[in-house]
């Protein structure tokens, strides 16, 4: 990895179309903040910097692409980056933000713009990797400061950092939580990526899939369960596409 001239990495942080809640759990990184800067030099933050570089040795992408410039920008980014991380699932996998692609794109501007509507190009919203390669994602909305600072220090040391594959469901089991739909819920757990502790199951609350899907999802099989539980099969599909619809036309 190349480093600045006091043999610290160059780190950057960049957001796209999102809410910029990935970028607000950096900045609450409190007890591990002073240990990150002494291992490297953060160059680019625009919530916490003015300063600007050339070249990064990673950088760290929040948010959707969903507009020309974004395009344009992920492009450039990535060529001056060693490493990209897509952080959260707006990067990851889209996010609620590609819920707008369930929708004709002539539509969505009419919707959202009214009469400005041809004044702010938009187009169906991706992950970062629809575009350009990236090294590795850190799931979640938002993603989890344990995470990211597990993934950020395997980084630092020149590790490939652990991949999370298996469904939340399995950390459910592992930290003994009683399952959501033993008590009358719906739960996306059997097909969501886990690597959050199941926390949400944790706190008596269902799981909204926002860590994206397992590699090997079974979506069919998810509504089959929904369904013998209450649902209708449109909003067993609403549920599987709040953080999902950019993936959902590939697995159902």
């Amino acid at each position: 990895m190349s480093t600045q001239p006091n043999g610290k990495p160059k780190i950057a942080f960049f957001d796209f179309t999102s809410c910029e809640g990935c970028q607000l759990i950096k900045l609450n990184l409190e007890n591990h903040i002073l240990d990150i800067l002494a291992h490297v030099d953060i160059v680019e933050f625009r919530e916490a910097m003015d300063d600007k570089a050339d070249k990064y040795d990673i950088a760290f992408i929040e948010g959707s692409l969903s507009t020309p410039t974004c395009i344009e920008r992920i492009h450039d980014i990535r060529r001056r980056s060693k490493i990209l991380v897509a952080i959260g699932s707006c990067a990851s996998n889209g996010g609620v933000n590609a819920m707008k692609n369930n929708f004709p794109i002539e539509e969505v501007r009419e919707t959202v713009y009214k009469e400005e509507k041809y004044r702010f190009p938009t187009l169906p919203a991706m992950p970062i990797s629809a575009v350009v390669k990236v090294d590795y994602e850190i799931h979640g909305c938002p993603m989890t400061i344990e995470e990211f600072v597990k993934v950020f220090k395997a980084l630092i040391m020149g590790k490939e950092p652990i991949k999370p594959d298996s469904a939340v469901c399995v950390e459910c089991k592992l930290n003994e939580t009683e399952c959501v739909f033993d008590k009358g819920m719906v739960c996306l757990g059997p097909i969501t990526r886990g690597g959050c502790e199941a926390i949400c199951p944790a706190f008596g609350q269902f799981c909204t899939g926002c860590r994206g899907l397992v590699s090997n999802a079974n979506s069919n099989g998810m509504i089959d369960v929904f369904t013998s539980n209450g649902l209708t099969v449109e909003e067993a599909k609403k549920r599987m596409q709040l953080f999902n619809s950019y993936n959902h036309g590939k697995t159902m």
